[in-house]
């Protein structure tokens, strides 16, 4: 497999920075980089971006995350893994992804159980890694960048 084109944020180089330190701001609202980690891979997951489920798996794994967690997170509500704040986390990730799924994107039942987990802080680096996971991945899977190319 071949991409189709070197990453967008590549060519236009202005671009890489910008999206860069949006992502380094999302790790910067107190949410645990472990939770960040999951909401990155699931994300990904949703959007099939091959080089953000590799390269997040991978990433995950090298900062400690244990393996089963990891394989497990595409079936989060079924598994013992997680912990409450993480499901609501992982809640939040999916249906701010899949915004086109349903009249109420996000249900007003997902946000107070995010809520009750995170503050202010924690909701805007929440929402930043959501968005931002969701750039790399319309990035990456548009021009079709081949998992394992990027390190």
């Amino acid at each position: 497999m071949a991409a189709r084109m070197r990453n967008p944020a590549a060519v236009i180089p202005a671009a890489w920075p910008a999206i860069a330190a949006l992502n380094a701001a999302s790790e910067t609202g107190g949410v645990a980089a472990s939770t960040l980690a999951l909401v990155h891979l699931r994300v990904s997951q949703i959007n099939g971006c091959s080089a953000c489920v590799d390269a997040g798996f991978r990433d995950a794994l090298k900062s400690g995350q244990a393996a089963e967690r990891l394989g497990a997170v595409a079936a989060w509500r079924e598994t013992s893994y997680y912990d409450d704040a993480e499901r609501a986390a992982l809640a939040l990730a999916e249906a701010a992804t899949r915004l086109s799924d349903r009249v109420d994107p996000v249900p007003d039942d997902v946000w107070a159980e995010a809520v009750r987990h995170y503050d202010d802080r924690g909701m805007a680096a929440l929402i930043l890694k959501i968005a931002t996971t969701n750039v790399f991945n319309r990035l990456n899977a548009v021009t079709k960048q081949v998992a394992g190319s990027w390190g």
